[in-house]
């Protein structure tokens, strides 16, 4: 019987290894969708081409020019609360995926430099962070994940956290 277990364990182990491998290999990612299926950026081979988390979006400075500034508060009960204070941008989860609009997307949040989650609102509860020093980053994307820049500087906010 132990053995059987042991073997069941080792089958286990290799087999899920394989899995993550052929995943990997085939472009699959943990941020929601698979960058090898065009289904997965609107359907056709063009709009999947055009969906490219590299290429940035450059605005011009100016009153219309998007800004963001972030808070994090421990939670009373568990973990902590991330506020996310956009300027001149929207949130438009109806439209990830698809074509720009000037001025509406999508945020990334980021812990110690590691994507955690796509957001599509003002705030999130984050269950657990690191211990220690803990850098909180949150990006501004536009609909086809494309950063959104002013003049050459990401829209982007972060700060430090110490947890103990």
């Amino acid at each position: 019987m132990a053995r059987s277990l042991a073997l069941f364990a080792i089958g286990l182990v290799f087999g899920g290894g394989a899995g993550f491998v052929l995943a990997a290999a085939n472009g699959v990612t943990f941020d929601g969708h698979d960058h090898a299926d065009p289904n997965q950026h609107g359907g056709s081979h063009a709009e999947a081409m055009a969906h490219d988390h590299s290429t940035a979006i450059n605005l011009p400075a100016g009153q219309d020019a998007p800004g963001l500034e972030i808070a994090v508060t421990q939670d009373p009960m568990a973990g902590w609360n991330l506020h996310v204070m956009p300027r001149n941008f929207r949130f438009a989860p109806e439209n990830a995926s698809a074509a720009d609009n000037p001025g509406e997307g999508h945020a990334h949040v980021y812990v110690n430099g590691t994507k955690l989650a796509r957001l599509y609102g003002n705030w999130m509860h984050i269950s657990d962070l690191p211990k220690g020093e803990v850098e909180i980053k949150v990006s501004l994307n536009a609909n086809s994940h494309s950063p959104l820049m002013v003049e050459d500087v990401p829209v982007s906010a972060s700060l430090t956290v110490q947890v103990d």
